[in-house]
């Protein structure tokens, strides 16, 4: 592992990409995953597909030979239940699962966590959301200030990073709230030809590099790309001109 101003992040731009395995089914999934071998060692599990016919199998086989994890589960629930979902988690060999900003959720994930290498990182706000959405919501303050406050909460409940857009500026974000250590992993990653999706809060990988992301979490711009492998690598030598 490499120092990146006092937290610890991979040596390489190829370990910092995650790739959402966003796919239809466990059979598709698999076969992407096969298919970046040697390309890509990180791969991220959806809601899409956690509860598909067949996912312990494919938790099974992206844990084996080197590769990591990443759960996105999100969970919300009460603490009790969030414990034991972590515990699992942890005992599969995951390397890193997502829980919501909730003070109490964080706390008890971070505890159910113990001594396992499994990651507890917080979800701030959805790159789908924007100001209007959250004031829609019945939110009073902007995305920037409630990632911000969140971005507090984690860190003073024992997390070990969140995820936030790159648009939120995650140099920013560590200043703001004096926590250099902090990981953040961005989602809403577009390589500047792409497709917005569903995204409301976009970065290209090397601006979200250059803002301080620690990892990149792509799904369609590489798996849904006539070529998988080559999109991925143009999106590693992009994070590494940054």
């Amino acid at each position: 592992m490499a120092g990146n101003v006092g937290r610890e992040v991979p040596g390489t731009m190829v370990e910092r990409l995650i790739v959402a395995l966003d796919l239809a089914s466990i059979a598709e999934a698999e076969a992407m995953a096969e298919r970046l071998a040697g390309e890509v060692s990180f791969f991220k599990l959806g809601l899409g597909l956690l509860f598909a016919p067949g996912v312990d199998g494919l938790i099974a086989r992206l844990t084996r030979d080197g590769r990591r994890l990443f759960l996105d589960a999100k969970l919300y629930d009460i603490p009790e239940t969030v414990s034991r979902a972590v515990t699992i988690a942890a005992a599969r060999g995951a390397s890193l699962i997502t829980v919501h900003g909730d003070r109490r959720i964080m706390a008890a994930a971070v505890a159910a966590r113990g001594a396992a290498p499994l990651q507890i990182f917080a979800v701030t706000v959805l790159t789908s959301l924007d100001d209007a959405a959250l004031a829609e919501m019945g939110v009073g303050v902007s995305a920037q200030e409630l990632v911000r406050r969140r971005a507090r909460a984690a860190v003073e409940a024992g997390c070990d990073g969140i995820i936030a857009a790159a648009a939120d500026d995650p140099n920013a974000i560590r200043r703001a709230i004096g926590a250099e250590h902090l990981l953040i992993a961005t989602p809403g990653i577009r390589p500047a030809a792409s497709s917005a999706d569903d995204h409301q809060r976009l970065a290209t990988p090397r601006a979200a590099i250059a803002r301080g992301a620690d990892y990149l979490v792509v799904g369609r711009p590489i798996v849904a790309a006539p070529d998988p492998s080559a999109a991925a690598r143009a999106i590693i030598a992009e994070m590494a001109a940054a």
